[in-house]
């Protein structure tokens, strides 16, 4: 081991994976790019949506007590403060969204699903769970699964605090 890290190679200063760290890096980085294309292309192609689209409506689905912030909700969506509010114009013209001020600061708004929301959120939701499985749960088995969701849960709260 040297300086810089379990097994990890210095060249110039400059630090790399070495083949351990680059066999599980490679695998997850290709799963972070190519999952949210596949997931994008199939509920745009089935359901008009996609999928930044798709995770606010689950989001507003959620009980009132339970919806995240706008803040929040664009962190969730993968989206800027300014997407979402263009996002959510979209949705509003569909007549999926409505928004409201929120409490005493009128400059604060909020977003809510109406009923049509919910009904197009219900038509997405078979084509979007079947791809979830296809791609990503079927090809495990249960105890692959808890491991991946035990990994991912130790991964998270360390890349959700970097931003």
């Amino acid at each position: 081991m040297n300086a810089t890290g379990a097994g990890a190679q210095d060249r110039g200063g400059e630090r790399r994976l070495d083949p351990s760290e680059m066999a599980a890096w490679t695998p997850l980085i290709r799963v972070a790019q190519l999952l949210p294309q596949a997931l994008d292309r199939t509920l745009r192609e089935r359901t008009g949506l996609n999928h930044a689209r798709y995770a606010i409506l689950v989001m507003l689905a959620r009980p009132a007590a339970e919806q995240p912030s706008m803040t929040e909700l664009a962190r969730i969506a993968g989206l800027s403060r300014s997407r979402l509010s263009h996002a959510i114009d979209a949705l509003e013209a569909r007549g999926w969204v409505e928004r409201s001020s929120c409490g005493a600061d009128r400059r604060a708004r909020s977003a809510r699903l109406t009923a049509a929301g919910r009904d197009a959120l219900r038509a997405a939701a078979p084509a979007h769970v079947a791809q979830i499985r296809e791609l990503v749960l079927g090809p495990l088995d249960a105890t692959e699964r808890e491991q991946l969701a035990a990994l991912l849960g130790k991964l998270l709260p360390g890349i959700e605090a970097s931003l």
